[in-house]
């Protein structure tokens, strides 16, 4: 075999597998061989390590369904800060012993890999639901109720019941069992799985508003008070996806 038909052959196995039989047609093949045994070697081991970190992130829905709740859902948002448009949560119940290599808080990911990581958490979730809350509503009845109200909405889009919450730093007016975790995207995988389905919707939703209102740069920024943003609004004032509850003062 050559080194080409050798590496194919490596990548249509499972990882451990492939580790195994390099290591075993060294003797035949020599030193190319035993790098690329090397290679997949120090794969193997960064993939325990992700499986490892997984698992740590896992511990509240193991513990819950050691309790016997089987549909945990875990909730997160994105856009609370934001001086312009929609704050959006997301709920995804994941299946047991689900792993999505990566899995993390959103903010730590990169936009590219959150993307990838968005189709593949709608593909291996059990189910999953997207709340929304426009501008004019956070200013009416302030940014934490409109916060819980689009987790509620994300809750109320399942197929799939959930029988235990999991949301990041608040408690919901729900009759399901829940745990309030404080940075729950960082130390639960459903958590965090709705961190990214709720970043990426709105992420998404805020270039489109861009192609309405380019002059405010909302595909860079995402509505944040950055200075180039600020500097926009002073230079163009408001416009209709502005949260005004959140702008007072910036424009005369």
């Amino acid at each position: 075999m050559t080194l080409t038909e050798i590496r194919q052959k490596a990548e249509e196995m499972p990882l451990e597998k492939a580790v195994s039989w390099l290591a075993d047609i060294i003797p035949s093949y020599g030193i190319s061989v035993a790098k690329l045994a090397d290679t997949y070697s120090k794969r193997l081991i960064r993939l325990k390590e992700e499986r490892k970190r997984l698992l740590q992130m896992s511990e509240f829905e193991i513990q819950a369904r050691s309790k016997g709740f089987v549909h945990i859902g875990g909730i997160d948002e994105a856009g609370r800060g934001p001086l312009a448009g929609p704050v959006v949560a997301g709920c995804v119940i994941l299946p047991e012993d689900c792993f999505i290599e990566h899995l993390n808080d959103s903010k730590k990911l990169t936009p590219s890999l959150r993307d990838k990581l968005f189709d593949l958490i709608k593909k291996e979730a059990v189910d999953f639901g997207i709340g929304m809350i426009m501008p004019e509503e956070i200013d009416e009845i302030n940014i934490l109720n409109a916060t819980k109200k689009a987790m509620i909405q994300a809750v109320s889009c399942l197929k799939t019941k959930p029988d235990y919450l999991i949301i990041d730093a608040l408690e919901l007016p729900l009759p399901i069992t829940q745990l309030s975790v404080y940075k729950g995207d960082s130390l639960s995988v459903s958590v965090a799985a709705a961190s990214i389905i709720a970043k990426v919707t709105r992420d998404r939703w805020m270039e489109e508003a861009h192609k309405l209102y380019p002059e405010y740069g909302f595909d860079r920024h995402k509505g944040y008070g950055t200075q180039e943003h600020m500097e926009a609004i002073k230079k163009f004032g408001l416009c209709p996806i502005h949260r005004k509850s959140f702008t007072h003062g910036l424009v005369g």
